[in-house]
């Protein structure tokens, strides 16, 4: 019987053809462990075991020097299913009429992993799947029991509404009943194996970024999923948020990724916490299970603050979302500097607004409150200033403004719409975070709103969208503020 050299530390040599190392746990949970005899021959592990489905490969530990089998033997299925059913029925049976010594049968772990105990039952038996919102756990139930007997069902909810998130688990009395429900169910659900409720945090985490730090580093022949990086992407690091950012790139855009998959949908809602999102974009890996993710907002200021606040975020529970940054080149120390720039114009702009007594302040500072308000600071490119329409002129088009978190100064404001043309006034809605742009032609208005909505402005966010039209418009009773 050929050698095919010797395990990873262990002195051992191993019988038969061993398959690639990448290829070892692919798919998850389709070794078996086997505690046998010494004498049991290569042969009656294949006789014993073809029966549950196609073994790939079946090797046996022996001594390096002897070449005595070490009473240790993998047996590599092509299908998870296929290795729990083999570790249920085989477990605690003997082998050959004259070996009544009864054989252990275990889910060998992961290469990956650092950890070298026993895959435990919890492990193996609980699944996590994305369902429509609508569903109930009786609709949950009931498209999961065709693979087997079901322990019970849950969805996640909403704490505060109660809604369903579209998320939920299914626990499964036996392994390889689990195993059937990931292979065989609709793709859509995204089956995987869920984590254990009481594996310990830390170890989980050393997991995950062990996984996704060989993904980036390239340690496996996969495809790259972010072209546009190239060889830049950077390492997973771990969760501290206090860690050094030093040498890190700083940009507008993020890399996420996840063990578990999710959609545009999903990584939409997680990201659009943080105001100033712009785009998020899935990325599939055929190769894995993982989920990949770009994100990209307007400012840095909220791409960092969203890679300090989310990187290490559950969700859902029990599973770390990691966050880098995506280096596309841009200079670090001058999107440093637009942030800076924009958060005290917008800290400046709320004083005035809150509490117009300052505006004397600011004229004591020098010159008029006029010259002293911030100027405008935005990533986006603005057209320049034109000349203002008469104010007799017909009101063309009427564009309504939404301010977040607070209205931008009125001179600020009518700086930013005047540069679209025909603007014949801007006001604000006393007290409210909304105000109106007055134009003189349709295109001009039409340019302001594709131009500026959801902008991010001096700090504020802008939603800008037609407003009553004039005809409407002349019907009403006069506004008077």
């Amino acid at each position: 019987m050929d050698e095919a050299g010797s395990s990873a530390g262990g002195g051992v040599s191993v019988s038969g053809f061993r398959p690639g190392v990448d290829s070892l746990d692919e798919p998850p949970n389709s070794r078996i462990f086997l505690v046998i005899s010494k004498y049991t021959p290569e042969a009656v592990l294949r006789e014993r075991f073809s029966p549950f489905g196609e073994i790939q490969d079946i090797w046996v530990v022996r001594d390096k020097h002897t070449k005595e089998s070490k009473g240790i033997a993998f047996i590599k299925f092509a299908r998870s299913s296929q290795a729990c059913r083999a570790m249920e029925e085989m477990h605690g049976q003997c082998l050959e009429p004259n070996n009544t010594k009864p054989i252990k049968v275990f889910i060998a772990q992961s290469r990956s992993s650092g950890s070298h105990r026993d895959v435990e039952d919890e492990e193996l038996t609980r699944i996590f799947v994305m369902i429509p919102k609508s569903y109930t756990e009786e609709d949950l139930r009931e498209k999961f029991k065709v693979y087997g007997d079901i322990e019970y069902c849950s969805i996640i909810k909403n704490k505060v509404t109660g809604e369903s998130k579209g998320l939920g688990y299914v626990r499964y009395l036996k392994p390889s009943q689990a195993a059937q429900a990931i292979e065989n169910c609709d793709r859509s659900f995204r089956a995987i194996l869920a984590e254990p409720k009481n594996k310990p945090a830390e170890s989980s985490e050393q997991d995950y970024y062990s996984n996704m730090r060989q993904e980036a580093l390239g340690h496996e022949p996969r495809v790259n999923m972010f072209p546009f990086v190239g060889d830049q992407q950077p390492e997973f690091p771990n969760f501290d948020k206090n860690d050094s950012r030093g040498q890190e790139a700083i940009s507008k855009r993020l890399s996420v990724v996840s063990r578990v998959p999710f959609t545009e949908e999903q990584l939409f809602s997680i990201f659009d916490i943080v105001p100033g999102l712009e785009y998020c974009e899935v990325q599939r890996d055929p190769y894995s299970n993982y989920g990949h993710g770009v994100v990209q907002y307007f400012n840095v200021a909220s791409a960092i603050y969203a890679k300090y606040k989310l990187h290490g975020f559950q969700y859902p529970p029990g599973n770390r979302i990691g966050v880098s940054f995506i280096d596309d080149g841009s200079n670090a120390a001058d999107l440093l500097r637009k942030m800076a720039t924009q958060m005290v114009a917008a800290q400046l702009a709320s004083m005035v607004w809150n509490n117009p007594s300052q505006q004397q302040f600011l004229q004591q500072f020098g010159g008029s409150s006029g010259s002293q308000l911030p100027q405008i600071q935005t990533d986006i490119i603005l057209p320049s200033c034109k000349k203002k329409a008469d104010p007799e002129t017909p009101v063309k088009e009427r564009l309504f403004i939404v301010f977040n978190p607070h209205p931008l100064p009125l001179d600020i404001l009518e700086d930013i719409f005047c540069r679209f043309g025909n603007l014949i006034e801007v006001y604000l809605v006393s007290g409210k975070n909304v105000g109106y742009a007055k134009f003189a032609d349709r295109m001009s208005a039409n340019d302001a709103i594709s131009t500026l909505h959801g902008k991010i402005l001096n700090g504020v966010r802008l939603k800008v969208m037609l407003a009553d039209s004039p005809r409407e418009e002349s019907n009403k009773r006069q506004r008077t503020y």
